[in-house]
Parts: C-alpha cells; structure tokens; sequence
C-alpha cells in the first residue's frame, strides 16, 4: 500500500521531540548524532531537554523539525517498514524535508540547507517588526482583499476557511480589527517570531539564493514532492532550488498540494512531526483523507 508523507513546519515543535526515536533506532539516533557534529548547538539536547525557548528559536528549531521527521522516515526504512511512497509534501520547512526523503539531495546536505534558512531567517526577525495572524472562515478572495487593503501578505493557505496574514505588526493588527467586518469568522494573532512568508524575508531569501547556488547540482526527485510556492507538482532540480527561494517570501499554497496529491489518487497519509496539525488540515481539505501521526517511535507502524 502506498502511502503519501506530509512533513511538519515551525511551530509543531515540542520539548522531548525525537527522544523515543534516539533511544530505540540506531537509524535515527544516527541523524541527532550526525547533526551534533555539523551544527553550532547542541540539538538533540534541545530537543530532549529544552528549555522551549531555545528550541523555538527559528535557527533552532528548523534544523529540529527536519532531523526529526527524516529521523522517522530513517527508523521505518532500517526497521524494514517503509511503504512505498507515492508522494512527499511539507509545510514550509517540511518540504525542504520531503525533497530530502525523496532523494534531492542527502540528509547532511539538507541539514545544511535547513541550518542556513534557519539562521537567516532568524536574523529577518531581528532586523524587522513582524508578526502573523490567523483568519478564519471566509475565502481566499476576501483574504487577498484585506491583505492588500492594509499592505500585508498573504503567509498561509492552510485549509478551506484559514489562511494567515504576514508582515510588519503595526499593519497586522490593523487588519485583525478589520476581519469581521471583512467576512471572517474571527482574527487570531499569532506567537511568531517574525513575518514569515512575506516580503519582510526579502534579505534572507536573497542570501538563501546566494548559498544555495553554491551547491552541487540537486538530484531529481525519486518520488513526486509538491512545491509550497506554486501548489503543484516539480520535478526539475534548478526549478526546485528556485522555489526553495521564493518560498520564503511568498505564499504558502498548502491547500494546493495536498489536492495535487489527492489528484495523484493518494488518500493515505503518514504526518512526520510532532502535534498533528497537518492531520487537522487535511480533514478540513477533504474528510476522505486517512492521515496517521508519527512522532514517537511507539506511533511508528511496526506491527
């Protein structure tokens, strides 16, 4: 039976992530011992052990959520239960996970990839005044319309009925006192770092461009991974590092690629991360969707 992986983003981090998975896989304790030695932090001892204030530090816990659900991926194939795969997609940082999964490029480069969006991104935050804020309820029209009238972006196209705004907090919190008005059900303002997904990480994506173009060739994808920025199916190696760039300034069309997966004939999926948020989104896509959760490795389907 195949199966789809959708791979998590900031913000499913939790304290004790990727624990169980060290102490029962050598696969993957194999991946927190390697990023011991290729990152400035000690990553597995934020992981395990916190403080969650450091582990929710954008250069930390992207680097974190990429180790962890390559490190799932990594358990299943050395435990020889790894099912086909007919498909790989990810939520902001996940998709830099699911081109790894899918063979683009392997782990130690990925994690390089991971660490350097990560670390400039993080200094966006500082250099700006940025936030987000979840809308819910209305549809992608009226979201493109208050984001324009208040001179936003638009971050997110989560599900049917959530989408999120992004850019300087001054403008955002114009715009959340506007939403009902505007046709939503309610605004939420979120506890980000910063303005993902907007024009505010103009500087890291052009220093990202610069670093990956640095890099050897990407492979093609083994399986097909869907593109954040285009909603769609990609394929070609160059094409992939270019919307690894514009990703980090455009909006995330989540929506899209889970139907581009669906279109694929894909209904079973496993979720590789902590919190189960994609989960949640995919039944709000489509109730036909069978997603199951893997972050422990007691969740993992050994049987």
């Amino acid at each position: 039976m195949a199966f789809g992986f959708i791979f998590s983003g900031q913000g499913a981090q939790q304290v004790g992530m990727g624990s169980s998975l060290y102490e029962n896989s050598a696969a993957a304790r194999a991946c927190f011992d390697q990023a011991k030695e290729i990152l400035p932090f000690d990553l597995k001892q934020i992981c395990f052990e916190g403080p969650e204030e450091e582990l929710t530090q954008t250069k930390v816990c992207q680097p974190a959520l990429y180790v962890h659900g390559y490190s799932i991926v990594a358990a299943l194939r050395e435990a020889g239960k790894l099912p086909e795969i007919a498909g790989a997609a990810g939520l902001s940082l996940g998709e830099l996970t699911a081109y790894a999964v899918a063979g683009v490029y392997d782990f130690e480069t990925g994690l390089r990839i991971v660490a350097e969006r990560g670390r400039l991104m993080q200094e966006c935050c500082e250099a700006t005044v940025g936030t987000m804020a979840s809308l819910i309820g209305g549809d992608v029209e009226k979201a493109e319309a208050l984001a324009a009238e208040f001179d936003v972006d638009l971050g997110n196209l989560n599900c049917p009925g959530q989408s999120v705004l992004s850019g300087e907090v001054d403008k955002v919190k114009a715009a959340v006192a506007k939403a009902k008005e505007a046709g939503f059900k309610m605004a939420v303002p979120l506890k980000v770092a910063g303005a993902y997904h907007s024009r505010l990480m103009k500087p890291a994506a052009e220093k990202f461009h610069a670093f990956l173009k640095s890099l050897p060739p990407f492979s093609t994808p083994a399986v097909p991974v869907f593109s954040n920025a285009l909603g769609a199916r990609i394929e070609d190696p160059e094409q992939i590092k270019q919307a690894l760039v514009d990703q980090v300034t455009s909006t995330v069309r989540w929506t899209e690629c889970v139907q581009a997966m669906m279109a694929l004939g894909i209904k079973d999926y496993y979720e590789c991360g902590p919190g189960g948020t994609l989960a949640g989104l995919a039944k709000r896509i489509d109730r036909e969707l069978n997603v199951t959760s893997l972050s422990t490795y007691d969740e993992l389907p050994l049987g």
